[in-house]
């Protein structure tokens, strides 16, 4: 039973589920105008392990993420650059994914983009307005958040305590609005369309949705009402998901059964950040410079709740540990396959249902590596479920261990073998000679009494 903490509830309890063995999950996704940065990266990777682990216990998982592919962002990019919308969102959601695909994001079950949804949303739009949940102002339709009796809910704030306005997303200046709070669901456009500055028809005009009406119409579209787990970085919380809320509430439609939200990366100071590591300022730099990998072992060390502080000592802690990992996934490749030793999977299983405490599932992935390596060179019948246990608990939440990607040439490879020749021989200066030739081009060399091998 997988007891997550419920931002509404503001407690931990049961994720349950509206469709026994079906899990429903949506998660905001990017807005397209720029690369994706190290937030999103935290973010995804957080939902991804999440997805695998609810895989991995045998539920069927359906992910929603969206693509915000029309929003004030966009349009400002494009109109400073003069280039039509759909050429910064096409090329920048080929870079989402290339990011994604890089750090071993599965792809979601449904990418909903919220252009193809723009007919749903005036029609939702409509319905508020019609319920007087909505009014129309000179510069667009506004949500009157007075309509929803428990607006705030995700907030933590009554309504006289909240800023006006949403974030640097909202229209600016609406002198017509009824309450500070209220946001926007659809920003009239003043002049004619161009190809940077696009605009939809509606019944109170020509215009764009605002970005919470996007994100309220997928979800209840793909997913239906009482969806069971809403998602996204802890910057979402409010306004974004408090105000999609409102408006499924103010049409009297159950929304998500349960909200999960993600700590921010943080500086050295603890300041929230998204990019700039050295020299990495997004996650295509993260995955040039470093193994992609090390970020998600990063966060399995950090609980999914807490801030992380992400520096280079950090990252290269990963990388160090992740060899560690690597070497122990080759000593253990000669060991035959067993099934798992099920005292490991049941401490696994624990600690991830417990509010996905992925810090002490890796804790225990570490003390059975360290206990199989005792085993490994004794042959202890022990080891094999040891082993079979690490690989399936790592596979679960996406660290795959060994040496993918080494590309061991069959120069390389023969060199391996002439380092064991001379080493039988006895040559041992030879040896030395081959061994420090491998690495002075960047091979990791390990001898055993199996031979040697060489990764990266």
């Amino acid at each position: 039973m997988l007891n997550l903490y419920d931002t509404a509830a503001r407690s931990v309890r049961e994720l349950a589920l509206r469709e026994p063995g079906r899990v429903s999950i949506y998660l905001c996704g990017p807005t397209v105008y720029g690369p994706a940065h190290l937030g999103h990266g935290r973010a995804t990777l957080t939902y991804d392990i999440l997805r695998r682990y609810l895989e991995w216990t045998g539920l069927d998982v359906r992910l929603v993420s969206n693509i915000t592919d029309i929003e004030d962002k966009i349009v400002e990019r494009a109109t400073r650059e003069g280039r039509p919308w759909k050429d910064i969102t096409t090329k920048c959601e080929t870079m989402w994914f290339r990011a994604m695909d890089g750090i071993g994001v599965q792809r979601p079950t449904d990418i909903p983009r919220a252009t193809e949804y723009v007919d749903q949303m005036v029609e939702l739009i409509g319905q508020l307005v019609a319920d007087d949940a909505a009014y129309v102002t000179d510069d667009g339709v506004y949500m009157d958040v007075e309509s929803v009796d428990d607006y705030g809910a995700l907030a933590f704030q009554s309504l006289d305590e909240m800023r006006a306005g949403g974030g640097d997303r909202e229209v600016k200046g609406a002198a017509q609005k009824r309450h500070p709070a209220d946001f926007v669901l659809w920003k009239f456009k003043a002049d004619e369309p161009t190809e940077s500055d696009p605009a939809w028809p509606s019944p109170w005009g020509a215009g764009r949705p605002g970005w919470h009406s996007e994100c309220v119409v997928m979800s209840l579209g793909l997913l239906g009402e009482g969806f069971d787990l809403h998602c996204g970085g802890q910057d979402l919380r409010f306004p974004h998901h408090e105000n999609e809320r409102a408006q499924a509430v103010a049409l009297g439609k159950t929304f998500a059964n349960h909200w999960m939200h993600n700590g921010f990366v943080v500086d050295a100071e603890g300041e929230k950040m998204s990019k700039s590591i050295g020299n990495v300022s997004n996650l295509l730099d993260l995955i040039e410079h470093y193994d992609p990998r090390a970020y998600r072992l990063v966060l399995l060390q950090s609980h999914y709740r807490s801030p992380v502080k992400l520096g280079q000592s950090m990252i290269d802690a990963a990388v160090n540990a992740l060899a560690g990992l690597d070497s122990f996934a080759r000593r253990a490749a000669g060991v035959e396959a067993v099934a798992a030793d099920p005292a490991v999977l049941e401490a696994f299983r624990a600690a991830m249902d417990d509010d996905l405490d992925t810090p002490r599932a890796m804790a225990l992935v570490f003390d059975t590596v360290r206990a199989a390596n005792a085993l490994i060179d004794t042959q202890d019948a022990a080891v094999g479920p040891l082993v079979s246990a690490v690989l399936e608990v790592c596979s679960a939440v996406g660290l795959e261990l060994g040496a993918a990607g080494d590309d061991v040439s069959d120069d390389v490879s023969a060199k391996a073998a002439a380092l064991d020749k001379a080493r039988a021989d006895k040559d041992f200066a030879a040896a030395d000679a081959l061994r420090a030739e491998l690495q002075a081009d960047g091979w990791t060399v390990e001898t055993t009494k199996d031979g040697t091998s060489v990764h990266r």
